[in-house]
């Protein structure tokens, strides 16, 4: 079992800047990818960003440019930072873990608010 527990959501205006962190424990070897999802009100869940083991990254396209996906492998944290947020990146943000391509855990997300 892997647990992940996220943090830094919050409510900032257009234009600011979050920062996300997911912290993971537990089982955590054999880790093949880490990645944020996204969910809005009334829409399907979404990858954001995924970083592969080794270090290749893939983004959405809405977020690329402005969204950074990083991981300490020392802290067993993944990160996002989120850069010129705009009104339609309000969406609870997941934290998910893929596990020897066999396992996938969820966090329990963190409210990312955008106001115009």
């Amino acid at each position: 079992q892997v647990q992940l527990v996220e943090s830094g959501g919050g409510l900032v205006q257009a234009g600011e800047s979050l920062r996300l962190s997911c912290a993971a424990s537990g089982s955590i070897s054999g880790i093949n990818a880490m990645a944020w999802y996204r969910q809005a009100p009334g829409k399907q869940r979404e990858l954001v960003a995924i970083i592969i083991i080794g270090g290749d990254t893939r983004y959405a396209d809405s977020v690329k440019g402005r969204f950074t996906i990083s991981r300490d492998n020392a802290k067993n944290a993944l990160y996002l930072q989120m850069n010129s947020l705009k009104p339609e990146d309000t969406a609870v943000y997941y934290c998910n873990v893929d596990r020897l391509g066999i396992y996938h855990y969820w966090g329990q997300g963190t409210q990312v608010t955008v106001s115009s």
